[in-house]
């Protein structure tokens, strides 16, 4: 639910994506006064879907996978129509940005609804302050105090940050003024997150899509994967098919005009796939700068740091092994548990 901005709380979580909306349904279950903060206007994070003409269209993750057992009861929990072991079609070598996905004991799903239903779902019941940016963070009185934009400020005992990497770094910079805080900062410096351009492409109904749910090209440097967003949608009137760029074409063009990468895009598509998919009805172009880790890049656990009488806890899919939502939601569950501990 929406809240009023109210000035104390026990825990205060930054970041509505799955790992802090997990940490706080956690918290919650034990009890504990908490307060989702974030800076969109509705709670998923890089869990993104959008609507058109009606019609869902992710350009996020596509689909979940997984193999925890509360994970899975999470995602089982979710109301709607789904699509189980989607994608079934999956056409093309190339690497998938989570292998594991594919993996024989992997469950693999979607939602017809779009895969925000899935973050939409632990938002339930949680005190969320939407369209809120913290812009500062400090250590007063034994509590936490934030400052949002517009100089609302916001205390709290404890703080979880579960936002991407490059913007939890420079609050662990102003709150970490110990020897635990520049031992955390020294191991977040170490990873970085990987940029993903994205562009999502409507067709006139007429248009024959190709025969596969996702194709990840082998041949092709420039796409990480094209996805026909159609083939959740049973009653999908249109026809959308999802680009997203691989993360070195993605890098050496972040800053440049989106219209310009659109088109670029565009055009490797109607290579691949025939001059009508470079003619799209409409666009919508997306620029992730944080879309997600290198698998490399994983740690065993969600960290914690003591600053005063204050913990501060971070959580994300770099904290626990496998990465992607799974990962997140992991890490996020055992943050919220050891905090309410």
């Amino acid at each position: 639910m929406l809240v009023p901005i109210m000035a104390i709380h026990d825990v205060i979580v930054l970041g509505a994506g799955v790992a802090g909306l997990q940490c706080a349904r956690r918290l919650r279950g034990a009890g504990v006064d908490v307060l989702v903060v974030d800076r969109s206007d509705k709670p998923g994070g890089r869990c993104a879907t959008r609507t058109f003409d009606g019609q869902p269209a992710d350009y996020g993750p596509l689909f979940m996978h997984g193999d925890d057992p509360g994970f899975l009861a999470a995602v089982g929990a979710v109301p709607g129509e789904r699509l189980e072991g989607w994608p079934a079609r999956v056409s093309g070598r190339g690497a998938p940005c989570q292998p594991d996905a594919f993996a024989p004991f992997a469950t693999r799903l979607a939602f017809t609804d779009g895969m925000n239903a899935f973050p939409r779902s632990l938002a339930e019941g949680l005190s969320l302050c939407l369209r809120a940016q913290a812009v500062s963070g400090g250590i007063e009185k034994d509590a936490v105090v934030l400052t949002l934009t517009g100089g609302d400020r916001l205390h709290a005992r404890d703080l979880v940050l579960a936002m991407a990497l490059e913007q939890t770094i420079p609050f662990v910079r102003m709150l970490g003024k110990s020897d635990g805080g520049r031992s955390s900062l020294g191991v977040l410096e170490m990873f970085a997150s990987i940029p993903c351009l994205t562009v999502i492409a409507g067709y006139d109904a007429g248009i024959v899509l190709p025969d596969w749910d996702i194709c990840y090209p082998e041949d092709e440097p420039a796409l990480l994967l094209m996805s026909n967003e159609s083939s959740k949608r049973p009653r999908a009137s249109s026809r959308v098919l999802l680009f997203q760029a691989s993360a070195n074409w993605s890098m050496k063009r972040l800053e440049r005009p989106k219209e310009e990468w659109g088109r670029e895009l565009l055009e490797i598509a109607a290579h691949r796939l025939g001059p009508w998919a470079g003619a799209p009805l409409w666009t919508h172009l997306h620029r992730w700068r944080y879309s997600r880790l290198d698998k490399s890049n994983e740690l065993t656990g969600p960290l914690e740091l003591k600053i005063g009488a204050s913990r501060i806890g971070i959580a994300g899919e770099l904290f626990s092994p496998g990465g992607g939502l799974q990962a997140a939601w992991l890490s996020g569950d055992r943050l919220g548990k050891k905090l309410a501990e």
